[in-house]
């Protein structure tokens, strides 16, 4: 099996060579993604299915952050905290090209606030212990100024500044799915799984369509392991249309700001807002993301839209604390994220539901993991192998993937952002080869579109390396293009679109048609 992705070359296996497989893993986000990594690092055989692309849900609409998690200290969640701290030590070790340090400033407007926020950081710093990313301190009016040029000044007392990490979400899901492959496993986008195979009542294996080409499959397994995060209870039904629906979604909305209005390094967090939210200004590749709500909704949409509500608490909470107040002109994106929250019996609100993961076994052996969040990914993987392996009696082995590095590992990538590189330092370990594509094509080391950072040959290699299949894949989520800039990703979409159909083969109508069905998309995260 090639070592890099190959969808058709998977196909193709599939096809000529069925197999049973250990372990079937329905998802491709980060907590499927995870899973069928930890299966394929223990050497079970692992085949991973993905209704659209890696990370097209939740998984790649985060604040981008790798936290311990603040505000579960405020909760008392110690246990959970201190695993988030573990785990994100762990994520900055395995992936330092996509995963690094980031420097918060907590602005202390009211007198009390000041030793309350300290003494809390300060026992942030106690249960991260080695794994601490650097000392929490109170700053004074000017020290936080210095830190923070762009924060509102009137009635600023202090700053308490400490240390969590950051990442590129989607960019982290391109990574496991390449290690997935790299360690023997099989992950797969656009592979809609749509019916439980059973024997005796017990699960056996999944039914699958293709989504690209109709084509239906049928896979036998040891253990299915159902990791859609969003879609979990659908899944669940599958199995048994009588389960109950055990998944609340609360949506969270980011809008994306200029740079400008964050300058420097430094990200800003508020503990508690008006509606006792958190709230998060974050420099990130070059813009300001400025986020997020928490609103309940009835339901699991794949483009969940933000609600004019939702928008103008975050402008009108931006405004507070940004010394220049954003107006709906200076957004240049808005994108949404459904949280997998689990519920319990009497819970008040989505603010105060289980962040922690849950994991269930079916009388049919279907194994379900929910909830949880990116930073704990691998953990949760961790503890769903070890389930799934004793469900499907496959033989005991320890985790490997605690230091396992992932594709791309590259200790200081450089950060070739600064001299115009654009975001390249991201591929880490695989920067130079996309170098190399990029001057093949004529054009190809040209800029994707006005102001993004990134090169139209790295539509070349979405395809040709990354699995990207679609416009918006590229656009989305092998480049964050659609995120920094949706006007900006739209006016690209055509010559996105013109790479692709080369690389995979299409024809002319293809192109158009995509071009058309990435506007439709794009639309959603512009703010009219």
């Amino acid at each position: 099996m090639a070592e890099h992705m190959n969808r058709d070359a998977y196909l193709a296996q599939l096809r000529e060579a069925p197999e049973y497989w250990d372990m079937v893993v329905i998802g491709g986000g980060a907590t499927g993604l995870g899973t069928a990594l930890e299966a394929a690092a223990r050497g079970y055989r692992t085949l991973l299915l993905e209704q659209d692309d890696f990370a097209k849900a939740t998984s790649s609409r985060s604040t981008k952050l790798v936290h311990g998690g603040v505000r579960y200290l405020q909760q008392g969640n110690v246990s959970l905290v201190m695993e988030a701290l573990r785990e994100r030590g762990r994520l900055l070790a395995n992936a330092p090209h996509i995963a690094h340090n980031q420097r918060f400033i907590v602005p202390v407007y009211d007198w009390w606030e000041g030793p309350f926020y300290g003494v809390g950081m300060k026992l942030y710093d106690l249960l991260a212990g080695k794994l601490g990313l650097g000392p929490s301190k109170v700053l004074s009016r000017e020290e936080t100024l210095k830190m923070l040029p762009n924060i509102e000044a009137r009635g600023l007392r202090n700053g308490v500044i400490y240390y969590d990490g950051q990442f590129d979400d989607a960019r982290l899901a391109i990574n496991l799915a390449q290690t997935i492959a790299e360690k023997g496993g099989v992950p797969l986008n656009y592979m809609k799984v749509t019916g439980l195979k059973k024997r005796g009542g017990t699960v056996a294996g999944v039914r699958a369509t293709d989504v690209e080409t109709g084509t239906e499959y049928e896979f036998d397994a040891r253990v299915v392991v159902n990791a859609t995060g969003i879609f979990s209870d659908d899944i669940r039904q599958l199995d048994d249309p009588g389960e109950e629906r055990l998944m609340q979604p609360s949506q969270g909305v980011h809008l994306v700001l200029d740079g400008s209005f964050l300058q420097g390094d430094t990200a800003i967090m508020v503990p508690k807002t008006a509606d006792g939210r958190v709230l998060f200004a974050v420099p990130w590749h070059g813009r300001t993301i400025v986020g997020t709500t928490d609103t309940e909704i009835p339901d699991h949409p794949l483009e969940p839209r933000a609600r004019p509500e939702e928008i103008a608490f975050l402008l009108d909470h931006a405004a507070i604390y940004l010394a220049r107040d954003p107006s709906p002109a200076d957004v240049l994106s808005v994108y949404c994220g459904v949280r997998p929250l689990v519920r319990s019996p009497g819970d008040k609100g989505t603010a105060a539901l289980a962040r922690d993961h849950v994991l269930m076994i079916a009388k049919s052996n279907l194994v379900t993991i929910t909830g949880g969040k990116w930073t704990t990914y691998r953990k949760m993987a961790e503890d769903t192998v070890d389930t799934a392996a004793l469900v499907a009696g496959l033989d005991e082995r320890p985790t490997p993937t605690i230091n396992l590095r992932l594709h791309g590992w590259l200790k200081n990538p450089g950060g070739a952002e600064a001299d115009g590189g654009g975001l390249l330092s991201l591929y880490g370990s695989d920067e130079p080869a996309v170098r190399r594509v990029m001057r093949e094509g004529e054009g190809w080391d040209a800029p994707m579109g006005d102001g993004l950072p990134y090169f139209l040959g790295e539509a070349a290699w979405a395809a040709r390396r990354e699995m990207a299949r679609t416009v918006e894949d590229v656009l989305s989520r092998r480049t964050r293009s659609l995120l920094l800039d949706a006007r900006a990703s739209v006016a690209a979409a055509p010559a996105v679109a013109a790479i692709l159909a080369k690389e995979l083969g299409r024809d002319a109508a293809w192109q158009e048609a995509q071009v058309v069905a990435y506007r439709d998309v794009a639309d959603g995260y512009i703010l009219k």
